[in-house]
């Protein structure tokens, strides 16, 4: 089977996700991308995540077409697609993405707020506040939903080194949902496990009327002691 090994991964990370809690019925997918041979691995649309087999996964190259699989690929590859040809290089180095409808993650993109860093829980794992692009424009949605819907987080992202992708791998498209990305499938899965948690602690934190960011010092100890280049948490291997 083509992409054997990337299809089995991506196939994995998708039927975790209603086990974590991330998904109802079939709303959200993950993928995945070798960058050596330019393939991008994505659920399959409207398949149950029980019934999904490594051969279910839709193997295509970056630019849509289907190198291998009998399925349709899920409604949001154009999204995934517009990612990777962003971030698949060398630089950020993206070679996973992760889309939900996580019911808080959810609640903040909806409510068109992005959610910021409130506590160390947050900032071991996104360097800063997650995001929110602008809204689509009409024209966008009519002319192309899916791939304008990447070009937004793209967007988002562009000329700031504060806003990197790798620091912050999570972003909320309004009225829409939450976006994670990763090195692989996996870290995109566990970036959208992350960001459902910290914003189930940020609403129950703004429900107490407590709007307290986290200091800038303490965000920088706990996103370097895990990420930095003498980050210590963890096991040598």
């Amino acid at each position: 089977m083509l992409g054997a090994a990337l299809r089995e991964q991506v196939c994995q990370a998708n039927r975790e996700l209603p086990t974590l809690g991330l998904v109802t019925l079939t709303w959200g997918n993950v993928s995945g991308f070798d960058s050596d041979q330019g393939w991008v691995a994505i659920k399959p649309s409207g398949v149950p995540y029980g019934e999904l087999r490594p051969a279910d996964i839709v193997l295509l190259d970056l630019e849509g077409r289907v190198l291998d699989g009998e399925l349709r690929p899920s409604t949001d590859t154009p999204a995934h697609l517009v990612l990777y040809r962003a971030w698949g290089g060398a630089t950020e180095k993206v070679g996973g993405i992760c889309h939900t409808h996580s019911e808080l993650a959810t609640a903040f993109a909806q409510a068109r707020m992005e959610l910021p860093c409130f506590g160390t829980t947050h900032a071991d794992h996104f360097d800063g506040p997650v995001p929110l692009t602008r809204q689509l424009r009409p024209e966008e949605v009519a002319s192309g939903y899916e791939a304008a819907t990447g070009q937004v987080l793209v967007e988002r992202f562009a000329g700031s080194p504060a806003m990197s992708p790798r620091r912050i791998p999570a972003a909320l498209v309004p009225g829409h949902g939450p976006f994670t990305w990763g090195a692989d499938a996996a870290a995109a899965l566990n970036h959208a496990v992350a960001l459902e948690a910290v914003a189930k602690i940020a609403h129950a934190q703004l429900a107490l009327g407590r709007a307290i960011e986290l200091e800038e010092f303490l965000r920088a100890k706990h996103q370097q002691r895990k990420h930095g280049r003498d980050a210590y948490y963890g096991q040598i291997r």
